[in-house]
């Protein structure tokens, strides 16, 4: 390889990589419209693994403001992100692959207004698709695979007298 090569295949990791904290970002801070246009026209994502939908980005946009606006506190933390470049149309490096573990706490609000502890925790993988548009790198398909999650024990309602 070239240098020249190099410098341009590390400046497509570093994007594809800023893509992938993009996305977190988006998720955590329920900045739907930022989430929508993290993807390419037709993008997808698949949330049924955690017992979400799967459809185009708008409409899980949609699905995840309401399902985790129960969680005001959230923090998406992926890692371990394997990146592969692929071939679009025999150009090479226009699309890629990344892998990446996710842990993601949850919380509401406490009774005082403040953040509380989160009380909802899962985790898994995530697979992101992506293809290099004339805006730059955009999502083509999300798929997470939820492999665990812990949330809070349900406890019996106290008798009243």
């Amino acid at each position: 390889m070239t240098q020249r090569v190099e410098l341009a295949t590390m400046r497509d990791r570093l994007a594809v990589d800023g893509l992938v904290t993009e996305y977190a970002v988006a998720v955590d801070d329920g900045d739907w419209e930022a989430y929508r246009g993290l993807f390419t026209p037709g993008g997808r994502a698949d949330y049924r693994s955690a017992g979400g939908i799967e459809g185009d980005a708008g409409a899980v946009a949609g699905w995840l403001a309401e399902s985790l606006g129960a969680f005001p506190v959230r923090q998406h933390l992926i890692v371990n992100r394997r990146v592969r470049f692929g071939v679009w149309e025999q150009d090479t490096g226009d699309t890629a692959q990344v892998q990446a573990d996710y842990v993601s706490p949850m919380g509401r609000t406490g009774r005082d207004g403040m953040s509380a502890a989160p009380d909802f925790v899962c985790g898994g993988r995530c697979a992101f698709a992506m293809l290099r548009t004339d805006e730059g790198w955009r999502l083509s398909e999300v798929v997470l695979r939820e492999k665990w999650r812990r949330a809070p024990e349900r406890r019996a309602a106290p008798v009243i007298n």
